[in-house]
């Protein structure tokens, strides 16, 4: 079933997402060779407790930590690790929750470590606009699979991969609720998009093939090619007047830019 969001409940899922927003512009000013996925994550705790709100994803379904981090050919759900080192080079994933005042929040960038390759930054680059381009999609009437067609066709018009394995979610008083969100599909089909739907869309895009490999640790997924991934991801509000994003890059691009 499918809940849908009173105004009053999309105002607390914006502070979440807000704060979502802004631990993941501080991580922005910690991303840089010789880092450890694990020192960002403490950073990452550390910001959101002070905020008086609690990690989403630490202990949820068991996860460990308060990030997922997911390095190059890692698609989502990698564990921080002492041993993991940030390198020149390298695109990092970061998947960012918190739970504040009984809602969640959720979204994720990738960040480029130093200069990477043109092939990688064109991945960054059409990953991020397949994200708008669902967005735009997620208007009353229209349906889930019009924002997964916009994404997929997008990706792929651009010589790039779904990953078809994992999906968006709805987002609520739940990490992940009803409806799934592809990122592959066909246009009008699909749940109907009301007012008051609040989901995460969320494109997950291989350099290479589609295929990906679950590994041993139960959480970590990886590109079966080992060919790098990219992965960004918006909360957003379903309004009469369309997508109200709850999610913004700004703080990121302030920390990159500054």
């Amino acid at each position: 079933m499918i809940n849908y969001k009173s105004p009053e409940e999309i105002e607390l899922l914006r502070e979440n997402n807000l704060l979502v927003s802004k631990t993941l512009g501080e991580l922005a000013k910690h991303i840089r060779p010789g880092v450890s996925t694990l020192e960002l994550d403490k950073v990452a705790e550390d910001y959101i407790r002070s905020h008086g709100a609690v990690p989403g994803f630490l202990g949820y379904n068991g996860f460990p930590n308060t990030l997922c981090v997911s390095i190059n050919e890692e698609v989502v759900h990698g564990i921080p690790s002492a041993k993991r080192i940030l390198r020149e080079g390298d695109i990092v994933s970061i998947d960012c929750g918190t739970r504040m005042r009984g809602f969640y929040g959720d979204s994720a960038f990738t960040f480029a470590v130093g200069e990477v390759a043109p092939e990688v930054k064109k991945l960054l680059e059409v990953t991020r606009q397949a994200l708008l381009l669902g967005v735009a999609q997620a208007r009353v009437g229209n349906r889930i699979g019009d924002i997964a067609h916009a994404v997929q066709s997008y990706t792929e018009t651009n010589g790039f991969s779904i990953v078809r394995e994992l999906v968006g979610h709805g987002l609520g008083r739940q990490m992940h609720e009803e409806p799934e969100v592809a990122n592959y599909g066909a246009r009008g089909r699909g749940p109907l998009i009301r007012e008051g739907l609040v989901i995460c869309i969320e494109p997950m895009v291989n350099l290479g093939g589609r295929a990906v490999v679950f590994e041993k640790d139960g959480w970590t997924v990886r590109t079966k090619d080992r060919k790098p991934s990219a992965h960004f991801e918006y909360a957003i509000a379903v309004t009469p007047q369309g997508p109200d994003v709850l999610t913004t890059f700004e703080f990121i691009e302030q920390a990159l830019n500054g």
